[in-house]
């Protein structure tokens, strides 16, 4: 009776926090920690860990597809995970095997056209891996709906490095003129990834840093931030749906942040600088109180009003 009333306590909150959503994200990066802590609590070996954390994996596909969420970066093994005992690398690289030739021949991913790609450094892979990588990206490629990035190899500090030698490199050999150095000359050589900009950042397990994770894709773009303590297999959607919340709350703040600030511009700017300031305001009008603009005039152009971006 108490395990059916938690059950049922538990739809119905889930429900209440859909409710008060009024967006969501549109890209979200998750770091699946706690495989290991999860499994020694159970008392079982750390690949029963990893083989439950993937069936939260699934189930967070479904949730991104019924919330809309369009793009989902998982951050499946690092580069710092080479330094772990040759057996454990073995029995992730075998789950990691198996499930991206299960991710690539469900139903479900082709039904909701889900591109399924790797980013990191792959070449350092076993080549079986590396093969269902291929076969994973070959059996997609045609779609565009969702996108399934998951990070393999992958650091966020060594792509860096690696795009920081490439550009010397162009640079010492005349191909890059230093003065045309920009946010795209960069991306173009960060690895194959991510089509957006990260919004939020979840990191299940306890721990409260992002680990090297899209340095670029998420701090360039400030993202939210939501951190919890159950393990990955223990993650609910009721947990995702408390991270969406917290990526809800600072987009409003910064919402309200902006327009403060053009409203500041507004009370100090004229000419062109007050156009550019009463454009911005009339974007994020609605993030400021009335008495905040009773005493500004603000017209509102049709094309930039609330929504209109």
């Amino acid at each position: 009776m108490r395990s059916w009333f938690r059950r049922h306590a538990t739809r119905v909150y889930e429900r209440l926090l859909e409710r008060e959503l009024s967006g969501t994200p549109t890209h979200v990066a998750v770091i699946q920690d706690g495989n290991r802590r999860y499994a020694r609590k159970q008392g079982a070996d750390a690949s029963d860990g990893h083989r439950a954390g993937a069936q939260t994996t699934e189930s967070l596909l479904e949730w991104c597809d019924e919330l809309g969420i369009e793009e989902l970066t998982l951050y499946a093994f690092s580069t710092e995970n080479f330094e772990r005992p040759a057996d454990q690398r073995a029995a992730l690289f075998d789950l990691i095997e198996d499930k991206l030739y299960d991710f690539a021949d469900a139903d479900r991913v082709h039904e909701s056209e889900v591109r399924i790609r790797a980013i990191g450094e792959t070449d350092r892979l076993p080549r079986r891996v590396r093969d269902a990588i291929a076969y994973a990206d070959r059996r997609t490629e045609g779609y565009d709906r969702f996108y399934l990035n998951v990070a393999l190899a992958y650091g966020g500090r060594a792509e860096l490095l690696g795009a920081a030698r490439d550009i010397a490199e162009d640079v010492d050999s005349g191909m890059l003129d230093p003065n045309a150095i920009d946010v795209e000359a960069i991306e173009n050589r960060l690895y194959e990834g991510p089509t957006r900009e990260v919004d939020l950042i979840i990191r299940t397990g306890g721990a409260e840093r992002t680990s090297n994770f899209l340095p670029w894709h998420a701090n360039g773009n400030e993202a939210a931030a939501y951190f919890c303590a159950p393990y990955w297999p223990e993650f609910r959607k009721i947990d995702f749906l408390r991270a969406i919340r917290t990526y809800e709350h600072r987009e409003n703040s910064w919402r309200r942040k902006r327009a403060r600030r053009a409203l500041a511009l507004i009370r100090a700017a004229s000419g062109q600088e007050l156009e550019e300031a009463r454009r911005i305001l009339g974007r994020f009008r609605g993030s400021l109180t009335d008495s905040e603009l009773e005493d500004i005039d603000v017209p509102v152009e049709s094309d930039h009003g609330l929504g209109g971006d």
